[in-house]
């Protein structure tokens, strides 16, 4: 287990993992002495989803999984630093943005979004504009809008705000500052456990919620 640098590790008896032993909790005599049977709250099974697992390592440094009705894994916080937990997250909050353009493209048509951006974010958007339309077919002046105006077109926007069930411009700020953070977490290779957890866990649930209120938004015709 140090040489593994494992803090648990599953015993077996009879063939299956009955339990598992801590690392701290070892000393002397036989490994049975020291097996801990395994908690229903701390099992999940294989088809849980991340964002309910997350929900639980809040509480617990880990949990066990479920597979073919046996204990098979193990899921840890350090686990969510690994690719396909981060490649999860970022397609998480990039979904989310891809919603956000969706509904200010349908509730403000012929951009009429810039009145809720500053003189200077616009003059930035236009320049990202002007900077890749030489190289790229089909781009409009909304597809260069970055997360910060995307944010500050939905605190601005009544309408938008109204469909998707927030009533505070405050609720918006909070919202996609965390959003935003763990994408540029994210983006920029960053440890995102150390310095964020567990309010990653709170995010990710916010931002699958959000998802779930923005796709069932109709743009009207």
């Amino acid at each position: 287990m140090e040489k593994q640098n494992y803090d648990v590790v599953g015993v077996r008896q009879k063939g299956l993992i009955a339990g598992y032993v801590a690392k701290e909790e070892l000393s002397v005599g036989a490994v049975g002495a020291s097996v801990r049977h395994f908690d229903l709250a701390e099992l999940v099974s294989d088809s849980t989803t991340l964002v309910e697992v997350l929900k639980m390592l809040r509480v617990r440094s880990r949990v066990y999984v479920i597979y073919l009705n046996k204990v098979g894994g193990i899921v840890t916080k350090g686990d969510l630093e690994k690719a396909p937990v981060r490649m999860w997250l970022f397609g998480l909050v990039s979904l989310l943005e891809i919603q956000l353009l969706r509904l200010i493209r349908g509730f403000h048509p012929d951009e009429s979004w810039k009145v809720f951006l500053k003189k200077s974010r616009l003059a930035r958007v236009h320049k990202t504009f002007e900077d890749r339309k030489a190289n790229i077919e089909g781009i409009d002046l909304a597809d260069c809008l970055q997360f910060c105006d995307k944010r500050d077109i939905l605190k601005g926007s009544d309408i938008i705000r109204r469909h998707v069930g927030i009533k505070s411009k405050k609720q918006v700020e909070s919202h996609l500052r965390r959003a935003e953070t763990l994408r540029n977490g994210l983006a920029h290779a960053q440890d995102i456990i150390t310095n964020s957890w567990p309010n990653i866990a709170g995010t990710t649930a916010m931002i699958e919620s959000s998802l779930e209120d923005m796709e069932k938004v109709e743009i009207p015709v």
